[in-house]
């Protein structure tokens, strides 16, 4: 796909009017210009293909087509030859083999310009062809419907993507339209420049067509690999968009996916890169919590800095802004919920960047946009990858998404003390949030509500230092609450600093060769502790 540095819009990305590239190209190539004088036309999607037979038909192109295809356009009442016409040889094996024949090749790949091509041609009778328009079968949508396997094969293409191939490799001489996504675009520059092309305008074609065919063999592979059985890694993504920047106004940004299928934008400025990386970790932390009563996030730079539980979600608002009302402002917020009206206008009084709800009411999305810059986004549900991938060094790390979450059923307690009902609703509560905080991190929670937590620190008694420094800060009483940590206590200092907090237990995942040190200082104070087996770094 071809970037353009002047889209700053965050609409994703379709296809560019090919005429506007195009027709800055066209003072220096009348001498590479040709007339489209036949056309192959095999597609699956025929939605927007009769404009463009119509207008073929108007400059007396002699068309060829196939099956489905071929029955089209017959019915517009339009010649078409069939190219069985051609091969002598029908269709077989249930129409998986229509085109693959040597004099279908042989027209399109021939070099105009090179003398023994040209003997064969007349040798043996094979028609020129000099445009091909091919629609792939839909292999992704097949496999996204949930279809059973054999299904999924049958919509793997094979003469399409070899008509594809052709005609792009033999540009100097043909021109290719590879998917329905370029039909409109084509017409324009067909129309506009009367049926001709010049040897840009078809290396352009050519560019878009293997970028056609490179992402759906990609899409094939990755289908058999779903498993990793080989180690390799084929990414390809067709919605591109530039961005205003990246982290920083000197640096470029772009973002591939498909946004509008994820959310529907109804308010606000554009999504700058910084804004996509706090929805993204704002859409992971609260699906921890999808399925629980009202719960309502704030995050800054990635990590939560308010989060509660209650059975409203203005009072769940409230009691996450609560945890750190400093941080929230400019940050990204977002609901398990619907937002209603008496939730927005608590949260039109503070400045933020982003708004995040599966729903909202009527009224509560006119209250949030009296804010003109305010980002309002309701969120769709959309299956998320289960890899995440980053650059690293000269090469590309991969792994599983962290898809555990800590339950009951993975609690062990390993301290005399045993933790009460509530406390362990709040210890995995708390460590719901580690999960999605940078280590090194400490989180405080009690009652369901996010108190404190340190993130990020080079040590976890910095991190433990930090946590309790904020709770202060905010007049929280860390009396009775309890803290997770996202990997094991080396040493006991951590649980001792917390106890002489108010921490009464503690949720790790255990595995130091020194945790009977950390065991024992909580059975020396009455503390309850709890291993989960599982750590949650976040990097």
């Amino acid at each position: 796909m071809t970037i353009l540095r002047s889209i700053t819009t965050f609409a994703p990305r379709k296809q560019q009017h090919l005429s506007e590239t195009i027709q800055i190209q066209q003072h220096n190539t009348m001498n590479t210009t040709k007339k489209i004088a036949s056309a192959l036309i095999s597609v699956f999607d025929k939605n927007g293909l009769e404009p463009i037979v119509k207008a073929l038909h108007q400059n007396n192109v002699t068309i060829y087509s196939t099956g489905g295809t071929e029955t089209f356009i017959k019915d517009l009442g339009i010649p078409v030859v069939a190219v069985e016409d051609i091969t002598a040889f029908p269709e077989i094996l249930g129409g998986r083999v229509k085109t693959l024949h040597p004099k279908i090749f042989g027209g399109i790949l021939n070099r105009q310009d090179h003398a023994g091509d040209v003997e064969q041609m007349k040798e043996f009778n094979i028609p020129q062809i000099d445009l091909v328009i091919v629609d792939l079968y839909p292999f992704e949508k097949t496999v996204a419907s949930g279809a059973g396997e054999q299904d999924i094969i049958e919509k793997i293409d094979i003469g399409g993507i070899s008509l594809i191939r052709a005609a792009a490799k033999n540009f100097k001489d043909t021109v290719i339209v590879p998917s329905v996504e370029q039909y409109a675009p084509f017409l324009n520059f067909y129309t506009e420049n009367n049926g001709a092309t010049t040897l840009e305008n078809r290396k352009l074609l050519a560019s878009r067509a293997f970028n056609v065919s490179s992402h759906y063999d990609s899409a094939i592979f990755n289908y058999f690999n779903q498993v990793f059985e080989e180690p390799v890694l084929k990414i390809s993504e067709q919605n591109g968009n530039v961005l205003r920047y990246g982290e920083n106004p000197h640096q470029k940004g772009f973002f591939y996916g498909d946004f509008d299928k994820m959310f529907s934008k109804v308010h606000g400025k554009e999504l700058s890169y910084n804004n996509l990386l706090d929805v993204d970790a704002a859409v992971n932390l609260m699906n921890e919590f999808k399925n629980d009563n009202p719960t309502f996030a704030i995050l800054k730079h990635n990590n939560a800095c308010g989060l509660a539980t209650r059975n409203t979600m203005k009072d769940a608002y409230l009691d996450a802004l609560a945890g750190d009302p400093t941080s929230a402002f400019g940050g990204v917020l977002i609901a398990n919920g619907k937002i209603d009206v008496a939730t927005a206008n608590e949260i039109n009084q503070l400045f933020c960047e982003v708004v995040i709800a599966p729903a909202y009411d009527q009224e509560a999305i006119d209250i949030l946009e009296e804010k003109k810059n305010r980002i309002i986004l309701i969120q769709n549900e959309v299956a998320l990858p289960q890899t995440t991938v980053r650059t690293c060094l000269n090469g590309v790390l991969v792994q599983d998404k962290d898809n555990v979450t800590d339950s009951k059923d993975h609690l062990k307690t390993v301290t005399t003390a045993v933790p009460t009902a509530e406390e362990i609703e709040d210890l995995l509560f708390a460590s719901k949030i580690c999960k999605h905080t940078k280590s090194n991190t400490i989180v405080f929670a009690k009652n369901k509500q996010l108190c404190a937590s340190g993130t990020g620190q080079t040590s976890r008694v910095d991190a433990l230092r930090h946590a309790i420094e904020k709770a202060t800060s905010f007049e929280f009483d860390l009396t009775g609450a309890v803290m997770a940590s996202d990997a094991f206590f080396p040493f006991p200092d951590c649980v001792e600093i917390a106890n002489k907090a108010g921490i009464t237990a503690v949720i790790q995942p255990g595995g130091s060769i020194k945790d009977e040190l950390s065991i024992n200082y909580c059975n020396d104070n009455n503390m309850a502790m709890v291993f989960t087996g599982i750590r949650h770094f976040k990097h």
